[in-house]
Formats: C-alpha cells, structure tokens, sequence
C-alpha cells in the first residue's frame, strides 16, 4: 500500500503549497521576539554603542514597514524623564545593565539585563539609570515613534498600565 507521500509527493518539496512567512513582526509577541533575536546577537549592536556623559545616546539600529528599532546607552544617573510615546506601542528590552522603570502612579520597577517591558500607546513612564554602571538598552516601536509628549508627574494618573511580558525577568 503507498502512503500520501509516495502518491502525492512530499508536500515541504512543493513551496507553492506552504504559507508565505512574514517577513515583519506584526504582533506584539512577534516584536517582542524580535527584540529578544537582536538582543541575542550581541556582535550586530555592542560595536555600536557611545556613552555621552551629556545626554543619553542613541542610534536607529533598524526599520521596517511600520516599526524601527532603537539602541541606548545611558550613563549613571541618566533618565528619560515622565513621558508616553504617542500612538506607538513598544517593547523595552534592557541588553546591559540595570535601568528602573518608574510611573505616574508611583511604581517603579528594576529591569535588569534581559528583562522585557511591552507598553500600549499612551502608557507614560520614566526609565533611569539609578546604577553605578552604564546600562544598553533596545526599544521596538510600532508603529515608528513620531512623538514623546512629555508629562509632569502629577498629570500622568490616568494612562494605560503597560502589559508584562511573560518573558521578562523583573524585580520590584
């Protein structure tokens, strides 16, 4: 007796038959995912990173229909400051480092090297380094940031809370 394979043919033998894979994230797991793959290969972002005692540093490290992908660095005492990111969802993936996430309501979270935040659009935060040590960090945004309003920390009660990624290893 012949099986399907003998009749028909190996179906992986046929790409015509399989789906198409996405060449782009476009969920927020996928991001997520691809912040992790890049975080993975340190060779293709750590030859690229500056410290700037100034103002924190960062590079566009990459773009896509839709989303771009960013690389910081920050220096001891370095902070974003209180803001959203517009229509933007993103993922924060700390690469090196520690940086604490701190909200409008008043939490604050440590991110350590590897850890992952995953935001919706309008989620308000400030990300400092509190450490005695420069910190990388990599952030996803999608669809690609066109704005960062910035809050006062008294106006910001009302934002969306940010999602957890389960990946992530965070301490409070």
């Amino acid at each position: 007796m012949n099986s399907d394979v003998q009749i028909a043919g190996d179906p992986l033998a046929l790409p015509h038959l399989m789906p198409t894979p996405a060449a782009h994230p476009t969920t927020v797991a996928e991001f997520a995912g691809l912040a992790r793959r890049i975080a993975a290969d340190t060779a293709s972002w750590a030859p690229l990173v500056r410290y700037d005692a100034a103002s924190r540093w960062y590079h566009r490290l990459h773009t896509g229909p839709g989303y771009e992908v960013w690389l910081l660095s920050w220096v001891p005492g370095q902070g974003s400051g209180l803001h959203d990111h517009g229509p933007s969802s993103g993922v924060l993936t700390v690469l090196q480092g520690e940086l604490s996430e701190h909200t409008a309501q008043g939490a604050r979270r440590t991110l350590t090297a590897g850890a992952q935040r995953v935001f919706a659009p309008g989620y308000a935060h400030e990300v400092v380094n509190d450490s005695l040590d420069p910190a990388v960090s990599l952030h996803v945004y999608f669809p690609g940031l066109t704005e960062m309003p910035m809050h006062d920390a008294g106006t910001a009660a009302a934002v969306q809370p940010s999602v957890h990624c389960a990946a992530a290893r965070t301490t409070s």
